[in-house]
């Protein structure tokens, strides 16, 4: 019993810690997620088309995110333990690897996305029969994805500038900018979506050249930060001078260890979003009631995600250090940590659920939906997040390939499948549909639990590369 309290029940020093890590990244995502929410209802106040339009368009962008997220995380497995092993050469080295794979990233998306904006659009279209204007919706999309397009390139430098301050212990900056870019953000949305201040009223292109703009404002502040501060964050000295100058033997490792991790997080993405397809062929009212969903359980995930985030920093220095013991043991009080934190943020969210859906301007059948579907994600809260810091522990080992198979893999084969057939070949009220596909989390939760408990994650990916 003691054992397995020393693994699960950390001390004061260890929560301090953790929390020094996981709070700025809690705090950064539960303001982002809570404008989100305040877009969604801003949008919301146009009409459930716009609205829909909308959502489906972020489904899009919510891919290209992920596929940035990939690429700056994968490389940053290794950037993390660099910092451990004080290795300034290494962090420069994916610091620039970084850069240059997220820009072209976004390049290839842009162009998908100006090229391919209809018929990508149209696949989660589905009249219901329920008065929602399908071609309202449609363009009103493609016009939020057209404008969205100026801000692909400046996200992704903020992912891997942000992303290497994060591994190497400092939050709070990446923090700060993304308050300052959601401040821009929500007051551009006032003016520019219904027309304040005298700006003319352009409704869902002016809640896209808000976002835009609070891209822009996210990038500049974490770019002068660091290279202001260049005796604290020696890697951003001459980073640029030899971009392309990075050794062979670490790009090669980074591409056997980078690439599962990146090619997971795009397929989990389309996964996920074939998925939402799936749910939407019961028609537009469901995906309203989705994007509801979606965005109010997104604020209350912050916290699940900022701990679990927060796995991958602290566990992943201590493999850099070669404290494997450490690592293991921390890892563990973090998954501890998210899952009976879930415990109370589902029960809050379960108490608030009903009053959410009323604050939108939609139908009332789409509210009661919504309502249903809320308290399903209250309740499956604590399975989420033991899921997710499992995920984040293993891959922190660099076993991206373990990581793959354990995410993106289980949503094409499972998860996928299981909703079509239910939401498209059965009668299944829709609510129950989305209950069961995501209790299959269960699954996931028993795998990590057992990689974990053999501890077949632990090892240090750094102790043998060179970094001249």
């Amino acid at each position: 019993m003691t054992e397995v309290r020393r693994y699960l029940i950390g001390d004061k020093p260890f929560y301090r810690r953790a929390f020094c890590v996981a709070l700025p990244i809690i705090i950064q995502n539960a303001v982002t997620n809570f404008v989100g929410l305040l877009d969604n209802l801003m949008i919301g106040r146009l009409g459930t088309e716009q609205m829909t339009g909308v959502s489906i368009a972020n489904q899009l962008v919510f891919v290209y995110n992920l596929l940035i997220y990939g690429v700056v995380s994968g490389i940053g497995i290794f950037t993390t333990q660099f910092f451990g092993a004080g290795d300034e050469k290494g962090v420069r080295h994916t610091f620039r690897v970084k850069v240059i794979a997220s820009g072209f990233t976004a390049i290839a998306a842009g162009l998908l996305f100006f090229f391919l904006d209809d018929p990508l659009l149209r696949l989660f279209f589905t009249e219901d029969g329920s008065g929602v204007d399908l071609e309202l919706a449609l363009r009103s999309g493609k016009e939020y994805l057209f404008v969205i397009l100026a801000g692909l390139l400046p996200f992704a430098l903020t992912q891997a500038y942000s992303g290497t301050l994060r591994e190497g212990g400092e939050s709070a900056v990446p923090m700060l900018a993304g308050l300052s870019a959601i401040a821009v953000n929500v007051g551009l949305n006032l003016v520019l979506i219904f027309g304040y201040l005298g700006a003319p009223a352009l409704g869902v292109a002016g809640a896209a050249i808000a976002t835009v703009a609070s891209r822009f404002v996210e990038f500049l502040i974490v770019l002068v930060y660091t290279h202001a501060k260049k005796r604290r964050w020696g890697f951003a000295v001459g980073a640029y001078r030899r971009l392309f100058s990075v050794p062979g033997k670490l790009v090669k490792q980074l591409a056997i260890k980078s690439f599962p991790l990146v090619l997971n997080e795009l397929l989990w993405s389309v996964g996920t979003s074939a998925v939402v397809r799936n749910y939407s062929t019961r028609g537009l009212s469901v995906v309203a009631a989705l994007t509801i969903t979606t965005t109010v359980v997104n604020v209350f995930n912050s916290v699940n995600f900022g701990i679990g985030a927060s796995v991958s920093i602290v566990a992943g220095q201590a493999l850099g250090a070669n404290r494997l013991d450490d690592a293991q043991r921390d890892a563990c009080r973090m998954i501890a940590l998210a899952t009976f934190s879930c415990l109370f943020v589902g029960g809050a969210l379960a108490a608030l659920a009903p009053a959410f859906p009323l604050i939108y301007n939609t139908e009332e059948a789409v509210q009661d939906l919504a309502t249903s579907l809320l308290f399903v994600s209250a309740a499956c809260m604590p399975i989420g997040a033991f899921m997710q810091a499992s995920y984040f522990t293993i891959r922190s080992g660099g076993k991206t390939l373990v990581t793959f198979l354990f995410d993106s893999a289980f949503v094409l084969a499972v998860s996928f499948p299981v909703s079509y057939l239910l939401a498209a070949r059965t009668a299944l009220p829709i609510v129950w549909v989305y209950l069961f596909v995501t209790l299959l989390d269960l699954i996931k939760c028993v795998v990590g639990f057992i990689l974990i408990k053999k501890r077949i994650w632990l090892h240090n990916i750094v102790s043998d590369q060179t970094a001249a």
